[in-house]
């Protein structure tokens, strides 16, 4: 069982460091802009917390999060709460048990709780890399992430890889455990906002 505590402050220090004038850059994920991703991050924060309490999401399916529009006016609070909520369940030993559903699929309660792991850290470093800011990521997130990655990232795991992530970014054997997991999870790991991507 993994501690989400520490990664989902970073994410939330990230996110209110975020200025309204840097919603429309361009980020890490070519599909997002940085308000796109922001509001990605708003859903799956919302979809994992469900996810560990073995709820499934009220109402009407609202498409894929991704959307900077669907942002809420309290954005920054907003995503703050639920991050914390989000962290908070997963220390629930049962959340990690037995199977429960994310994203239309059932999956086991420890591969989501890994897949939440993995999506703080990773948005975590696409937020900080295109507002500027700084990312700090404790030593157990960062080891259990770059071996989740890792192993998505051998030959013959393209179908497991799905849509989730781009394709594996080359990194050298000596580059940091940051670089080598982000190259892992698709993004070249030398991104800057003003630098074309792939």
């Amino acid at each position: 069982m993994l501690d989400l505590g520490p990664a989902a402050r970073e994410m939330a220090r990230l996110v209110r460091g975020v200025r309204d004038d840097q919603l429309a850059a361009p980020t890490p994920c070519p599909d997002y802009t940085l308000g796109d991703l922001v509001e990605h991050v708003h859903g799956l924060a919302l979809a994992f917390t469900l996810a560990a309490r073995k709820e499934v999401l009220p109402g009407p399916a609202q498409g894929p999060s991704g959307d900077a529009t669907r942002l809420p006016e309290d954005w920054r609070t907003a995503i703050d709460t639920r991050l914390a909520e989000l962290a908070d369940a997963w220390r629930a030993p049962a959340s990690w048990e037995g199977t429960t559903h994310i994203a239309g699929f059932e999956s086991p309660g420890s591969d989501v709780g890994m897949t939440a792991l993995d999506e703080l850290v990773v948005h975590a470093w696409d937020v900080a890399r295109a507002s500027g800011q700084s990312l700090t990521v404790d030593d157990a997130s960062l080891a259990a992430v770059a071996g989740f990655v890792e192993i998505l990232s051998a030959p013959g795991m393209e179908q497991a890889r799905g849509g989730f992530f781009g394709p594996v970014f080359p990194t050298p054997d000596d580059a940091p455990v940051l670089d080598r997991a982000v190259g892992n999870a698709g993004r070249d790991p030398h991104w800057t906002a003003g630098a074309a991507t792939r």
